[in-house]
């Protein structure tokens, strides 16, 4: 019997993201076409991450015929629970295998191996190193592999797939790899793709992004997405994300190939939410991630309807990621980006309109994020004071804002970025440190209190490390806000934490209710007015058998009483 493992070397794209607790389509999708080709085809899944733990699945690359490897990370992001792969690591973990064909998909393979921001892809001697390498849906190309009986030579490999419902039974097939996921059932979300394409193709796009390169868009029926999502969840998958879509607002929208920005379907969107939710009863997270401004602010009324359709069936804690990229009209003149100043603002505004309210775990309901590009053509020293000027306008106006990522662009092969390469990232070094400083201390933080003020409380936030004896969680979802909790708590659960301090994009978080008798003492240390010397008191004074109890052992009664909020637990 042939064995076939995927190796998950985690992608990250413009629309799609595999990094953990994320699993992006792409081994989802090539499990079910390798199961649909030959249904009794071993496949088996492991990340690079228990690559590089030496953990005993990695046995399997020495034992299987086809080795594919999935990888590409080609949107510079920052990561806690994994890492993408490098080349290097992949070519020193898989060097040593002779047995294996060893098949290189993903991003990795399109456009080489993204190693930071502000610097061009690398792809040197992959094609030496791989037997294979997938330029086109792997999907496709895998199936294809498996019915010619796994000959290399027979098999074109930027084969692509005719239309985005030939993906349906893929997607539904390859749903329970996830089951051999590390982090599987509580702490992984799925990325659902709902089309590919970018409506703006029909103008070129962004100079920099490579979702034009995929042509107009191609919309997956309402009927197959819910499908998988429905085999997802009956393989144990409760966490989702729409994210694989460069506009959430623009799918199934009108003018298409015709317009470059195309009229939101707002029917389209409810039928989408509602038919998750008809088929995840216990589904406990639903969120989506990337969203035009140029959309927002064209179509104010269509977006709105379908922001209030998301808040209706999506769970809390929501993002709709804008890309941005730059206020600079200058640079959006030059690397034809969607919105202005006053645009911008527009659209930030409207989804606070409808999304600021306050939901059951702690966050607001939908709020924008912000994506803003560095690097680009046209960039001058006032780029800088623009998007400057854009940041402290919303921040003047009460505007809420999930976050704000400031990248420095990755010049990509077949993007008119690519020639300029990393000129200007360069030249501006010192504008760009400086800059980022700037908004981390004057917006970023500020930002943080209103979004979540000190005494919310966050639930079912996830510990995932330790950082000396810190304990760093952070709840599932779109954008998740890293929350570090004093002391060492049990990894690989869920806990309810009340905020007691904001750093520049974290959270400084104690366990709610507080198990006063039990938690260390940087856990007491941290509690609001109570410093070193009393939580040395408390320390000496336990085990408490009642709330008296302990404030009898703090000299300050007003102290006493706020500590009470902290909802003291005595067990």
């Amino acid at each position: 019997m042939v064995s076939v493992c995927i190796i998950d070397g985690y992608v990250d794209e413009p629309t799609c993201l595999g990094v953990p607790p994320y699993i992006s389509p792409y081994p989802r999708y090539i499990a079910g076409s390798i199961w649909s080709a030959k249904r009794d085809v071993d496949v088996y899944y492991i990340t690079i991450d228990e690559i590089r733990k030496g953990v005993e699945k990695t046995r399997l690359l020495s034992k299987s015929d086809v080795v594919v490897v999935v990888a590409g990370m080609v949107v510079p992001g920052r990561y806690l629970a994994g890492f993408p792969a490098s080349p290097r690591e992949l070519m020193s973990f898989l060097g040593d295998f002779e047995r294996p064909l060893r098949i290189l998909c993903g991003p990795a393979a399109k456009h080489g191996f993204g190693l930071s921001g502000g610097k061009k892809t690398f792809s040197e001697g992959l094609k030496d190193f791989f037997d294979l390498v997938v330029t086109g849906d792997p999907e496709v190309v895998l199936k294809q592999l498996v019915l010619e009986r796994f000959d290399a030579s027979a098999v074109d490999p930027t084969e692509v797939r005719g239309s985005a419902h030939e993906i349906r039974e893929f997607a539904i097939r390859g749903a329970s790899v996830v089951e051999q996921h590390p982090n599987f059932p509580d702490y992984i979300i799925a990325e659902i793709e709902t089309y590919r394409g970018c409506p703006r193709a029909v103008v070129g796009g962004c100079s920099f992004c490579s979702e034009p390169l995929k042509g107009l868009p191609d919309f997956r029926p309402i009927e197959d997405i819910v499908d998988e999502v429905a085999s997802l969840y009956k393989a144990g998958v409760r966490h989702f994300r729409l994210g694989n879509q460069p506009c959430v607002f623009s799918y199934m929208s009108e003018g298409v190939g015709e317009l470059e920005f195309p009229k939101p379907n707002p029917d389209a969107l409810e039928k989408l939410f509602s038919g998750i939710r008809a088929v995840t009863p216990g589904i406990k997270t639903l969120h989506i991630d990337n969203a035009n401004p140029g959309v927002i602010t064209r179509y104010p009324e269509e977006c709105r309807s379908i922001a209030k359709s998301i808040i209706r069936y999506h769970t809390p804690g929501d993002v709709a990621a804008f890309g941005i990229e730059s206020i600079d009209p200058e640079v959006i003149k030059r690397n034809n980006l969607k919105v202005g100043f006053d645009d911008a603002v527009e659209a930030v505004r409207l989804i606070n309109e409808v999304g600021r309210g306050r939901g059951y775990n702690g966050l607001p309901e939908l709020l924008p994020g912000l994506n803003l590009v560095f690097g680009l053509k046209g960039e001058s020293k006032k780029t800088f004071e623009y998007d400057y000027d854009f940041l402290k306008r919303l921040f003047d106006e009460d505007l809420l804002v999930r976050r704000i990522n400031l990248r420095q662009v990755m010049p990509l092969p077949g993007t008119r970025m690519y020639e300029v390469g990393e000129r200007l990232v360069k030249k501006h070094k010192v504008f760009f440190k400086r800059f980022k400083r700037l908004v981390r201390e004057n917006i970023d933080r500020p930002m943080l209190r209103r979004v979540v003020p000190v005494g919310t409380v966050l639930r079912d936030v996830y510990t995932e490390l330790y950082r000396g004896n810190t304990t760093f969680a952070r709840q599932i979802g779109s954008y998740p806000l890293l929350v570090g909790v004093p002391g060492r708590f049990s990894l690989g659960r869920f806990m309810d934490v009340k905020v007691v301090d904001h750093g520049y994009r974290s959270l400084t978080a104690v366990p709610y209710p507080l198990p006063v008798n039990s938690v260390p003492r940087e856990t007491l240390e941290a509690l609001p007015g109570v410093g070193k010397k009393r939580a040395l008191r408390i320390l000496q004074g336990r085990p408490f058998s009642s709330e008296q109890e302990v404030l009898s052992v703090l000299d300050d009664p007003l102290l006493g009483e706020k500590l009470l909020e902290f909802g003291v637990s005595l067990d």
